[in-house]
C-alpha cells in the first residue's frame, strides 16, 4: 500500500553523466549482489504529522520489508528516540512550553540554540551519555562570553537545569528511560555577594579599575548620587529603587492606581520585561514578589512632587500626550522601557563621578540599608518579595561600615566587660587564698611556739617562770 510506503532496489552507479546515491534505473541491478534494497515510508510524528524516512543497505527485499514493518509498528516516541538528534528534540521541546513566562523562555533559547545545540546537537537522542555531557560542559567551560569574560560557573547550572528539565520531558514522554543530565556534576557556584564601596576599594577602582561584580554605595555615596540626580525627570524612580528595593521590572510597571500616598504604601500588581523586539507586561517574577511596600514620609513627598511634574509635562505635550496610567512615562505619557532605566542610570552614576553600581545593586544597597537601620532579616525579605530568607541574608544584605564598627565595638565591649569580671573573680580568689595562707602561717607559729614553750597550770610558760626567778614546775 502506498501508505506504507515502497520498498525497492538501487545503487551507487554511475547515471552516464554523475554518481547517483540510489540509481533505480542501472541495467545490473537485476544481477545478484549488484546494489542493496531500500525502503521509503512515512511514521507518525510527535507533532501530530508524519515524517519521511528512507533507509538503505539491505541485503534482501525480505529484510527491507522487515525493517520497514518495524518502523511502521513503532509508536511516534519510539521512533522519536531511535531517529531525532537532541537538537531536534530540544527544538520541539520548546514549542511544548506554552505556559512560561517570556523571560524564561527566552533563556531556555538562549541556552539550547546558543551552547547546547552546537556542542550536542547532532547526537541522537537515545544514544546521549554522560560521558558525552560531561566533554561537553568542559568544552563549555572554554568558551566566553560577548563581553569576553569567561562563562560564569552559575551560567553553566542554568545551561545545566535547562538540559535536564528538557531530558525530564523527554522520559516522561516515552522517549528516554533515564536522564543523564542528572547524574553530571559541575564546579559549585556561589552567588556573588554585595560588597560596600568602602575608601580603600574606591582606592583600588581608581588605580587599576579593579571592582567587585557586585558592589553597593555607602549612605555617604548613596546620598550625593540622589543629590546630584535630583534634578533629573527620574529622580523619584531612583529614590524609590534606592530606599525601598523595587526591580527594574517592577518601577517600569508601577502605575498610579497601585500607590496610595495617603496610606504611605505602594503595590507591586506587575512588571514590565524586555525580550528581543518587544516590552511585555506580566505578573511579578513570583509568588512572593507581589506584595504591598511602605512608604516613608519623605518618600511620600518625593512621588507628589514627581506628580506635579508629570502634570506639567502633560499640559506641555498637549494633544501628543497618552494616558497609560503609568507613574514613570517618556514626556509624551509612553511608559519607559526597562533597558531604558538601565542606560539612563549609568549615564547618571558616570556623570556623578562615584563607583559604579548597576540599577539592581539599588535593590542590594535597599536591603542594606534597611539591615543596618534596625530592620530584622523577615522585614527585609517582605520589602524585597524574596520567597527565601536564605537568598535574603546571604545576597542581598551587605554590612555597611557604621554597622560593621557598631558590631566590633559591642564585640570588643561584651569581651572587656568579661575579662573585668574574669579579673575580679581572680582577684577575689586570690584575696582570698592569701588570707587563708596567713591564717595557715599564724596557726603554725603558734602551734611551734606552744612546743618550745609549754604552759604550766597556772597558764604561764617557762620562759615567763625563769624572767621572774621563780623555778620550773620540775623542780
Amino acid at each position: 500500500m502506498a501508505c506504507q510506503g515502497v520498498v525497492f532496489k538501487a545503487c551507487a552507479c554511475s547515471d552516464g553523466t554523475r554518481q547517483v546515491r540510489r540509481n533505480r534505473t542501472c541495467s545490473r541491478l537485476s544481477e545478484r549482489g549488484h546494489g542493496s534494497w531500500h525502503l521509503d515510508c512515512r511514521v507518525p510524528d510527535l507533532a501530530g504529522g508524519t515524517r519521511q524516512v528512507r533507509r538503505g543497505g539491505f541485503r534482501s527485499a525480505v529484510a527491507a520489508r522487515a525493517a520497514r514493518a518495524e518502523l511502521l509498528g513503532q509508536s511516534p516516541q519510539r521512533h522519536a528516540a531511535a531517529t531525532w538528534t537532541l537538537a531536534q528534540w530540544l527544538r520541539y521541546w520548546l514549542t511544548t512550553r506554552t505556559s512560561i513566562r517570556p523571560t524564561t523562555r527566552r533563556s531556555y533559547t538562549e541556552h539550547c540554540e546558543q551552547y547546547l545545540i552546537p556542542e550536542l546537537g547532532q547526537v541522537r537522542l537515545d544514544r546521549l551519555a554522560l560521558d558525552q555531557l560531561r566533554a561537553a560542559f568542559t568544552q563549555l567551560g572554554t568558551r566566553t562570553n560577548r563581553y569576553g569574560n569567561p562563562i560564569a560557573a552559575a551560567t553553566l547550572h542554568r545551561i545545566r537545569a535547562t538540559l535536564r528539565a528538557s531530558l525530564n520531558a523527554a522520559v516522561r514522554e516515552g522517549l528516554l528511560t533515564d536522564n543523564p543530565a542528572r547524574r553530571l556534576e559541575l564546579p559549585p557556584a556561589r552567588r556573588p555577594h554585595a560588597v560596600v564601596w568602602t575608601a580603600p576599594q574606591v582606592q583600588a577602582w581608581e588605580r587599576d579599575g579593579t571592582r567587585e561584580p557586585v558592589a553597593v554605595w555607602t549612605v555617604e555615596q548613596l546620598v550625593v548620587f540622589l543629590a546630584r540626580a535630583e534634578r533629573d525627570r527620574l529622580h523619584a524612580l531612583w529614590h524609590l529603587t534606592a530606599l525601598r528595593g523595587l526591580r527594574r521590572g517592577e518601577a517600569a510597571g508601577l502605575r498610579w492606581c497601585d500607590l496610595d500616598l495617603t496610606g504611605r504604601v505602594l503595590h507591586i500588581a506587575q512588571q514590565r520585561t524586555e525580550v528581543p523586539g518587544q516590552v511585555l507586561v506580566g505578573p511579578p517574577k513570583s509568588r512572593a514578589s507581589r506584595r504591598t511596600v511602605a512608604l516613608d514620609r519623605h518618600t511620600v513627598r518625593v512621588l507628589r512632587a514627581h506628580a506635579d511634574r508629570q502634570r506639567f509635562e502633560r499640559r506641555a505635550a498637549g494633544a501628543e500626550w497618552t494616558d497609560t496610567g503609568y507613574v514613570f512615562t517618556r514626556r509624551d505619557g509612553q511608559p519607559l522601557s526597562p533597558s531604558y532605566l538601565t542606560h539612563r542610570f549609568a549615564q547618571l552614576v558616570a556623570d556623578t563621578g562615584l563607583p559604579p553600581v548597576r540599577l539592581h545593586d539599588l535593590r542590594h544597597g535597599a536591603a542594606s540599608l534597611a539591615h543596618a537601620a534596625g530592620a530584622d532579616l523577615k522585614t527585609v525579605q517582605d520589602q524585597l518579595g524574596h520567597a527565601s530568607i536564605v537568598l535574603t541574608a546571604d545576597t542581598y544584605t551587605s554590612v555597611l561600615p557604621p554597622a560593621q564598627h557598631s558590631a566590633a565595638a559591642a564585640t570588643a565591649a561584651l569581651v572587656l566587660a568579661a575579662a573585668r569580671r574574669a579579673r575580679g573573680v581572680i582577684q577575689h580568689r586570690n584575696q582570698r587564698r592569701r588570707i587563708r595562707e596567713m591564717i595557715r602561717t599564724i596557726g603554725a607559729l603558734q602551734t611551734t611556739n606552744q612546743q618550745l614553750n609549754p604552759l604550766d597550770p597556772h597558764g604561764k610558760s617557762s620562759s615567763h617562770r625563769r624572767a621572774t626567778g621563780k623555778p620550773p614546775l620540775s623542780a
